[in-house]
C-alpha cells in the first residue's frame, strides 16, 4: 500500500505498525441504509472506509437519531472496540454503499497486547479520533439543541 492510497486515519500510525495492523484487514461491502452498529451493542469490530459515507448518530428520545458526523474515505468507523466494556456509544449507518476494511476487535487488541509499541500507537491513533469526534458531537448537539445555536456570539 502506498502513501497515496493509504487512508489518512492509518497514516497517523508509523509505517511498520500500519503494515502490521493491515495484515488483519478484511475487505467488506456494506449496502446503503445498513446499520453497522447501534448504541449499546457489542463493539466487536471496526472499519476503515475505502469508498462511500457513513453517518455517526446518537439516539434522541422522541426523535430520529441525530447525525453527529458523516465519515468518508480513510475515516475510522468505531472507537468503542478498544475500551472496556466494548459497547458502542454511538450508532452508525451507511449513507451510501460503502467499501471498507473490517477488523476483528479482539484480534487487534491481542496484537496490541503482544506488541506494546503497536498498542501505544493504536491507542494514540484512536485517542486522536475520539478527541475529534467529541468536538464534532458537541458542536452538532449545540447547533441542534442550544437556544441560540452554538452559543458563539455574533
Amino acid at each position: 500500500m502506498t502513501t497515496a492510497t493509504t487512508p489518512r486515519v492509518t497514516r497517523s500510525l508509523p509505517a511498520g505498525h500500519r503494515g502490521t495492523l493491515m495484515t488483519l484487514a478484511r475487505e467488506t461491502s456494506v449496502p446503503q441504509g445498513t446499520r453497522l452498529f447501534d448504541e449499546g451493542g457489542r463493539a466487536d469490530r471496526f472499519w476503515i472506509i475505502r469508498t462511500g459515507t457513513v453517518a455517526l448518530d446518537v439516539r434522541v428520545p422522541g426523535r430520529r437519531p441525530a447525525v453527529i458526523e458523516t465519515l468518508g474515505f480513510g475515516d475510522l468507523v468505531g472507537c468503542s472496540w478498544l475500551f472496556a466494556p466494548h459497547v458502542w456509544h454511538l450508532g452508525a449507518e451507511a449513507v451510501t454503499p460503502v467499501r471498507a476494511w473490517e477488523f476483528d476487535a479482539r484480534a487487534v487488541r491481542d496484537l496490541c497486547r503482544g506488541d506494546p509499541r503497536l498498542g501505544e500507537a493504536v491507542g494514540r491513533w484512536v485517542g486522536q479520533v475520539l478527541v475529534h469526534r467529541l468536538h464534532a458531537a458537541r458542536t452538532r448537539l449545540l447547533d441542534l439543541y442550544a437556544p441560540y445555536g452554538s452559543g458563539i456570539p455574533g
